[in-house]
């Protein structure tokens, strides 16, 4: 149990985190002229980390159904 709190929680920080990454790197990338190609690459990091995340957040769901 103490096992599925802590990678709910390390989910939700790398939720978190990638949101308020991308959302800064898109507002400063704008401001500052960074070219497309480095917006892209914020957009492709910022969805493998969602993707990351939806697949622990489902694990732990999947073994939270398991248990009970």
């Amino acid at each position: 149990m103490e096992q599925q709190k802590a990678q709910m929680r390390l989910a939700s920080i790398v939720i978190l985190v990638a949101m308020l990454g991308w959302m800064s790197i898109t507002f400063l990338g704008g401001k500052i002229g960074l070219p497309v190609r480095f917006a892209f690459l914020a957009d492709f990091a910022a969805l493998a980390a969602f993707a990351w995340a939806l697949i622990v957040l489902f694990r732990v769901w999947r073994q939270r159904q398991e248990g009970e």
